[in-house]
């Protein structure tokens, strides 16, 4: 760990990051992108030490209240987090000067803050993302080894949804020859149903890999799944998008499994849900519609 000074917190769409890099260790993690310019190494997780200051003198001066959104590039409850407790501080904030949020993570530390999630959703709305890979709980100390499993997250859901408060989750990635099957799928989507999450997003059924990230994934294929990475460099080469075999077969299951269970699944609606801090009677019309 180390710290940094930032110069600003808020981006132009009001997401923000306090920590840079994770200890999550997912092996494959498109945040160890060379193009995001992070001249640290990915464990040694920086902090920055001014955020909070800077996020107080921001939201303080802002004249339309909006969904402050976290957890796009680092996981806002990465394992520091429980010694820092800087995300808790932050939603401290947000709550303070009346703001929405919207949190994105796959760590069951998150319900540490229950309590002040409660208490924005009630002010204004909190909204939370919940990423989902693999339904099998062996597979997936595998491919995220150092975060609470897909059951632990399961449970994360459940509970946030008995709170009242909005869930949705990140179906991604889905990676070739690993955990691609109908079985996978299937047992995750089913605990979306039972979790009553409002809506799933997916980009289909694959993985990204460029430079960073793609030699940190081969190194693990090297080290879990022996001879895998020769068929990716084979089938994939340089590709940005390496989509599964089976991935027009898994897509409509998915868009059929949701359209079933009343899930939302269109990622255009959702993102805008999940960004835009509607007014009274603008939430009304959008849910009269939506039903």
């Amino acid at each position: 760990m180390h710290y940094t000074t930032a110069k600003s917190i808020l981006s132009a769409n009001n997401g923000l990051n306090i920590y840079r890099g994770c200890e999550h260790g997912c092996i494959y993690c498109d945040s160890r992108s060379k193009c995001y310019n992070m001249n640290h190494e990915f464990e040694d997780i920086e902090v920055k030490e001014n955020a909070l200051e800077l996020l107080e003198a921001e939201l303080s001066k802002k004249r339309k209240k909006a969904i402050i959104s976290t957890g796009s590039m680092s996981d806002p409850y990465i394992p520091l987090e429980k010694e820092l407790g800087i995300t808790r501080k932050m939603l401290e904030i947000i709550y303070k000067y009346g703001y929405g949020l919207h949190l994105q993570t796959k760590s069951n530390l998150i319900l540490r803050d229950l309590d002040l999630l409660k208490k924005i959703n009630k002010q204004t709305v909190a909204r939370i993302s919940i990423t989902l890979t693999t339904y099998d709980e062996n597979l997936c100390k595998i491919v995220e080894p150092n975060v609470c499993t897909t059951k632990e997250r399961f449970e994360v859901l459940k509970k946030l949804n008995e709170a009242g408060i909005e869930t949705y989750v990140w179906l991604s990635p889905i990676l070739p020859y690993i955990n691609d099957t109908l079985d996978n799928l299937r047992g995750i989507l089913n605990m979306c149903k039972e979790a009553h999450v409002k809506g799933i997003i997916c980009f289909g059924f694959g993985l990204t890999l460029r430079e960073g990230n793609r030699e940190y994934f081969y190194q693990k294929l090297d080290e879990h799944f022996p001879k895998l990475k020769k068929q990716y460099m084979h089938e994939f080469k340089n590709n940005y998008i390496c989509n599964s075999k089976y991935h027009k077969y898994l897509y409509d299951f998915f868009l059929k499994f949701c359209k079933a269970n009343d899930i939302m699944c269109d990622n255009d609606l959702i993102f805008e849900r999940l960004h835009t801090l509607y007014e009274e009677e603008e939430y009304q019309q959008l849910s009269l519609f939506e039903e």
